[in-house]
């Protein structure tokens, strides 16, 4: 759910369907957990996060909430959360409201790519 009224992520998040809150609040906690110094805001209509870089946002959807990267998701990681039930795509991870969240590798694929935008931004 693309929401270009909402000025900030609390915002957004309290514009979606109830069912999707708990889950955007809880990849929120793990982006936040993962790259605390991130800079959150509302880029394309939605929440997204910033480090040295493009990292990650997610969004709404009428039965799946999506944790979007602003990279490749690596195979690894793919087949990990795909063994898992998880829909993946090039740069997404679908996760239905019956699913738990998958934080902990949320917090990995995001600290690997973190430690990447220091390591560009460092060369720079």
């Amino acid at each position: 759910m693309r929401n270009y009224k909402a000025e900030s992520v609390d915002e957004y998040i309290a514009k979606t369907p109830k069912e999707a809150q708990s889950k955007l609040r809880e990849i929120r906690a793990a982006i936040k957990s993962a790259v605390p110094k991130a800079e959150e805001g509302i880029s394309w209509g939605v929440p997204f996060y910033k480090y040295h870089g493009i990292l990650a946002g997610f969004a709404s959807f009428k039965n799946h909430v999506d944790f979007g990267l602003a990279f490749v998701l690596e195979n690894k990681d793919r087949k990990v959360l795909e063994e898992n039930g998880y829909i993946t795509g090039k740069k997404t991870i679908q996760i239905r409201f019956n699913q738990k969240v998958p934080a902990a590798e949320i917090k990995q694929i995001l600290k690997a790519k973190a430690k990447m935008n220091e390591a560009e931004r460092a060369t720079k």
